[in-house]
């Protein structure tokens, strides 16, 4: 009997079925580089010009003037500054609060699936609709946050969007309160997939519930709270229409964004040049922390 010997796969036939794989990321690959490629080397490039608003004003090449000038701009990076305060303000805050209503969601309770329904609310509304809908709540005259506070005894006439005190944790909490659907339910996520056999093994072994919690589920859940950790930071300190429709930036600057600056800078000074060198700092900063983030998912990977 004589062996039948297998060919190789021909060389052409390797490169016609790249070709195919190409032709079908194709029609995905095309609005990611028209909508959002073309856009970011746009800006990046716009950066380093002049360019001002109105009709045929010539786009000059200013090299690193922009960046000289916005390295001397103080009200920039206090703006930057208050951006950081907010990202890791919000970003904590919304992890413990939505760790703790992940938590509580996880139990087997009555009425569970009404509670997770509700927890989704504000993941269904429009930052915009979310913004006006706590300016009313935050109102120093009508508002019901004061009506209770005066119901309790307490001070009542509390401007809470207008005090340059309290401006920025008032608008730290509305951003809490916003972000905190996506991240209750990839932390419920997370917890639904911790093993009940090791809660088990821990309980027999003497462990109470807070060291169940700190010995077992922490340290299962460490992947998805670096993960989710990171991207809301990253999604936070891109913060526009949530603050700009509470506040626009005020009062005195003590809730502008580094993105509300440089849309000030562009749409009411009409310095496209500058406002993008702007928006390039930010792009640095939050490859910055997109690098940091990819890293660490390569180390988690890495010790599985």
């Amino acid at each position: 009997m004589t062996a039948v010997v297998a060919r190789p796969p021909r060389r052409g036939r390797r490169r016609g079925d790249g070709r195919d794989a190409w032709l079908l990321v194709l029609p995905a690959l095309v609005p990611v580089v028209l909508l959002s490629v073309y856009p970011l080397v746009q800006g990046i490039l716009l950066g380093f010009t002049g360019a001002k608003a109105g009709l045929n004003q010539p786009v000059i090449f200013t090299g690193l003037d922009n960046y000289t000038t916005l390295l001397g701009n103080d009200l920039f990076w206090s703006s930057f500054r208050i951006g950081l305060v907010w990202a890791f303000g919000v970003t904590i805050l919304q992890f413990l609060a939505s760790l703790g209503l992940a938590l509580l969601l996880n139990l087997d309770l009555r009425l569970r699936w009404l509670a997770r329904t509700l927890a989704l609310v504000p993941w269904a509304m429009p930052p915009v609709v979310i913004a006006i809908m706590w300016r009313m709540m935050l109102n120093p005259t009508y508002g019901p946050v004061n009506d209770a506070l005066r119901t309790l005894g307490l001070p009542g006439n509390i401007n809470w969007l207008g005090d340059f005190s309290t401006a920025l944790p008032a608008v730290i909490v509305v951003g809490v309160w916003a972000g905190m659907p996506q991240t209750t339910v990839t932390l419920l996520a997370g917890l639904q997939s911790v093993s009940a056999d090791l809660h088990e093994a821990a309980a027999i072994d003497g462990a109470g519930v807070w060291q169940r919690f700190w010995h077992v589920t922490l340290p299962a859940l460490r992947p998805v709270i670096f993960a989710i950790t990171s991207l809301d930071l990253i999604w936070n300190f891109n913060s526009f229409a949530l603050v700009f429709v509470l506040t626009a930036g005020g009062p005195g600057g003590k809730t502008m964004l580094p993105a509300l600056f440089a849309y000030n800078e562009a749409f009411k000074y009409g310095n496209f040049g500058y406002a993008a060198a702007m928006g390039n700092v930010m792009v640095v900063v939050i490859a910055a922390f997109l690098f940091l983030y990819l890293r660490g998912q390569a180390r988690s990977r890495e010790t599985r």
